[in-house]
């Protein structure tokens, strides 16, 4: 069986979309619902609304020298983000819930499945090496359906277990708006991201 579908051949995927009731007001926000005049940071795929205290890094492939990914350090977390292509009539955030279960699983971490404040998620005791010393590192796995997109985000630090935190990190997540574009796209591609503008550039 093969996964080379269009977003218009891929209507008898079954999957649910699984998004925040309040998604289309609240966010994470397709570009059609966001506000124009918002002064966000383009990233492309994404837009990120600046705020105090927010650093924002953009995680580079070293062979493509491609963006897969946008680090925020905010309220003593970190907030990872990647938007993906999804399906015009399904979403992916079921079935990639259970790839990371099993994923995490193979590497001797822990799973629960939860629900947070932006549906279900993943709390996860990942193995890490600090030093000579094998511990363990917790992370949120987040992930909301859109119109045609998917966004994936990976919680770390106070935001994982701290509930004042978590809340300023969700009301981050929630701010973003993704930018889907008109360009035919395999389900599950990753919708380019890129370098902002220069301050005061062209």
């Amino acid at each position: 069986m093969s996964d080379e579908s269009t977003p218009e051949q891929d209507s008898d995927e079954q999957t649910t979309e699984v998004a925040p009731r309040d998604r289309a007001t609240e966010g994470p926000f397709d570009e059609s619902e966001a506000n124009p005049v918002r002064p966000y940071i383009d990233l492309g795929a994404i837009k990120i609304l600046p705020r105090e205290g927010l650093n924002l890094r953009l995680e580079v492939e070293e062979q493509t020298q491609r963006i897969v990914a946008v680090g925020l350090d905010y309220a003593d977390s970190t907030l990872q983000v990647q938007p993906f292509a999804a399906p015009r009539s399904s979403g992916l955030w079921d079935e990639t819930r259970a790839q990371i279960q099993e994923q995490i699983s193979q590497q001797g971490g822990t799973v629960t499945e939860r629900e947070g404040a932006l549906g279900a998620e993943l709390l996860a005791e990942i193995p890490a090496v600090a030093g000579d010393t094998a511990t363990t590192r917790l992370a949120r796995f987040v992930g909301v359906d859109g119109p045609r997109w998917f966004l994936r985000g990976v919680i770390g630090g106070a935001a994982a277990s701290d509930a004042e935190a978590a809340a300023s990190v969700e009301d981050l997540f929630r701010s973003i708006v993704v930018v889907r574009g008109g360009a035919p796209m395999p389900p599950r591609d990753l919708i380019p991201l890129r370098m902002p503008a220069a301050p005061g550039g062209a």
